[in-house]
């Protein structure tokens, strides 16, 4: 018994050594608690997705990471304080990547993906869902009433560039239709207005709407897919595609990122994190697949290219629907064919 006792220590003793060693192999090796600003309000997707990342984060590097949520102005706001912080490692933005690619566009801030060393965690599907007294009986019906009424018909989404406003729009790119455009500081709350009866629809991510409508407080119409997607507690919810056959619906990628020019040791520290932490991340893998999210641990410029693909579709998007303060083309930003 002694002996098992003492081995037992030893282990543990030999783990936990071993885990700070793990650590330690890293170049960079922040002495201090790192800051990820979310700038959309707490409790919305890009909250759940960057709470999850930080605690692995944490438990990789042996160091704080402080999720600080600044929302406002389309997650402007707190994008732009993450930009203009010291470049040293330590201040980090969190989000959807077509956000920060299309802010030029928009005129809401001056950066764009190509600023920022990005480390996406998963790809989130857009969905769109109602108050069950709103009477919808299927996406399609919801169409053909936006079609007749859609001025009087409220639909939620986190604001301006949101994923929800992006599908919105995208809709109303492939059918002419009118709806009334209410907007919150998040995807929570806008989740929230729907559910409470405020508005009679919300366009967000799925993942934030997910447990609502498990909990038949909202009943989903359609998701901005080319398949329908199972919802694990609920079953499948039907495409965009089966009403709307020649809608795109490219992958919209979240994650974290740094300013490019932050020290190259702390990109090679997160890069090596990514393949060794989060590409194996059963914690974010649990949430991705509990949300109906994709699992997409991806960096670098494959990260960068993937992105690019939802950056093009929707900057051109804002630009067809009147929205855009500046030309794609102007920034280098080329239709997506």
């Amino acid at each position: 018994m002694k002996r098992t006792v003492l081995a037992a220590i030893a282990g543990l003793a030999f783990g936990l050594i071993a885990g700070a060693a793990s650590a330690q192999d890293y170049p960079w090796k922040p002495d201090r608690p790192v800051t990820i600003i979310v700038p959309w309000a707490a409790g919305g997707s890009t909250d759940q997705m960057t709470r999850i990342v930080a605690a692995e984060l944490e438990a990789e590097l042996k160091q704080k990471f402080v999720v600080v949520n600044q929302p406002g102005a389309s997650g402007s706001i707190g994008t732009k304080n993450a930009l203009e912080a010291a470049k040293d490692g330590y201040t980090w933005a969190a989000g959807a990547a077509v956000d920060v690619g299309t802010y030029r566009v928009l005129g809401l801030l001056d950066t764009d993906l190509k600023d920022w060393r990005a480390f996406f965690a998963v790809a989130n599907v857009s969905a769109i869902a109602a108050n069950p007294a709103a009477g919808f009986k299927d996406f399609g019906d919801f169409l053909e009433k936006l079609k007749r009424d859609g001025d009087n018909i409220p639909v939620a989404t986190a604001g301006l560039s949101s994923a929800g406003h992006n599908m919105m729009e995208s809709i109303r790119a492939a059918t002419p239709i009118k709806y009334k455009h209410v907007t919150y500081n998040g995807g929570a709350p806008a989740v929230v207005s729907a559910v409470a009866g405020e508005t009679k629809a919300v366009s967000q991510l799925l993942v934030e709407m997910s447990e609502h409508i498990k909990g038949k407080r909202l009943v989903p119409l359609v998701v901005m897919a080319e398949k329908p997607v199972m919802l694990e507690g609920y079953g499948e919810i039907p495409p965009t595609v089966k009403w709307l056959p020649k809608m795109p619906a490219p992958m919209n990628y979240f994650g974290i990122w740094v300013h490019k020019d932050a020290p190259p040791a702390v990109i090679q520290t997160m890069e090596a994190v990514w393949r060794n932490k989060i590409a194996k991340s059963e914690a974010v893998q649990k949430y991705a697949n509990a949300r109906s999210a994709i699992f997409a641990p991806l960096f670098g410029d494959e990260a960068q290219t993937e992105a690019f693909k939802m950056i093009r579709y929707t900057a051109w998007l804002y630009f067809d629907a009147g929205k855009a303060k500046v030309s794609p083309d102007t920034l280098g930003i080329q239709r997506l064919q």
